[in-house]
């Protein structure tokens, strides 16, 4: 399977509309010659019939722009040299210039994208790589954006070159390949990533990427995705922090629904980011330092201490300390941009 990495561009002209602007632009070239040639023409000298009429002009600025000189008609008069030196000749480089332009332009992309390329590698470094850029995927990185994450801290590799299109549409960078292998994981920069979404489309795949991600990055934090719930502590031994079940979590809002279709609805408006009530984690500030997790302004569903999730209620907690998270539930008013540190904001 070929194997490349893919950086966002700028949308360009289609291929067959920049060689018809080449053919034109030659072609403009090549009469302006030739009328050139024609108001001189008495200046001209043709060896078969010694005048140049409009058919001998465009000859003449034919094999002169090709530079195949035949010698067959040529300049005698000095206005005519002289425009030969000081109008000719810089048409007759413009014009190799239009016909060798997509050799050049071929050549100067590739430096230019070798380039972009190498600068990418050097400055990239605590970004999220998402493996599979399928819909769990596509949600899962949307969902992480709306805090604030740029599109350029986002790497997706995914086999399907139609995925990875999608996703440089869209402004991240992607690598096409196997994600399961690690040469290809390295071309995400994986051993410098800061967080790894695991979403393929196979519970299988998912643990081989989870172990390869692991042993290249020993740091990061790697949160996985499975469908069958009976996977999920294969992907934690695998190296996965956290594991979501996809088809367990559905089915539970289905059940949900059906017992409380109003509580459905708020389990969905808590899943869906950017909008009506949202979960986030963020750092305990000073004034709350001393305060029970109910005294905060925020609805606090549970505290993080350490590498303990205690509930709201839990009796341990005691007072809140500097050190702690809270994970609470917000209202995000449309369009505004939550980040993980602070309340929401407005956006720009």
């Amino acid at each position: 399977m070929a194997q490349r990495v893919q950086l966002p561009r700028k949308v360009v002209e289609r291929p067959i509309r920049q060689v018809g602007k080449r053919l034109l632009m030659a072609l403009l070239v090549l009469v302006v010659t030739a009328l050139v040639v024609y108001a001189d023409r008495d200046g001209y000298r043709d060896s078969s019939d010694n005048s140049v009429d409009l058919l001998d002009a465009f000859y003449y600025a034919t094999v002169t722009l090709s530079t195949t000189g035949y010698g067959d008609i040529t300049p005698v008069s000095d206005s005519a040299r002289l425009t030969n030196i000081f109008v000719i000749t810089p048409l007759r480089v413009l014009f190799l210039i239009i016909l060798v332009g997509t050799t050049l332009e071929v050549l100067t992309e590739r430096t230019r994208e070798e380039w972009r390329l190498n600068r990418w590698r050097s400055t990239l470094r605590d970004h999220t790589v998402v493996i599979g850029y399928g819909t769990k995927g596509r949600s899962a990185i949307q969902t992480v954006c709306v805090t604030g994450l740029k599109a350029e801290q986002v790497v997706v590799v995914d086999p399907s070159s139609k995925a990875v299109d999608a996703a440089t549409a869209e402004g991240f960078a992607g690598v096409i390949g196997d994600a399961t292998r690690s040469d290809v994981l390295r071309r995400a920069e994986v051993h410098k990533a800061r967080q790894i979404i695991v979403a393929p489309q196979r519970d299988d795949t998912a643990v081989l990427v989870t172990l390869t991600a692991r042993q290249l990055n020993r740091s990061a934090k790697i949160v996985a995705a499975v469908r069958e719930e009976e996977n999920a502590p294969l992907l934690k031994q695998s190296g996965a922090d956290a594991v979501i079940t996809s088809s367990g979590a559905a089915g539970r809002l289905l059940g949900l629904s059906v017992l409380s279709p109003a509580a459905g609805m708020v389990m969905e408006d808590l899943i869906q980011q950017g909008s009506g009530l949202d979960i986030m984690e963020r750092p305990v500030v000073r004034a709350e330092v001393g305060k029970g997790p109910r005294e905060t302004d925020d609805l606090v569903v549970s505290v993080v201490r350490g590498h303990r999730v205690l509930g709201y209620d839990d009796p341990s907690i005691g007072s809140l300390e500097l050190t702690d998270r809270l994970i609470t539930i917000v209202r995000v008013s449309p369009g505004a941009r939550v980040t993980p540190h602070h309340r929401p904001l407005p956006s720009d």
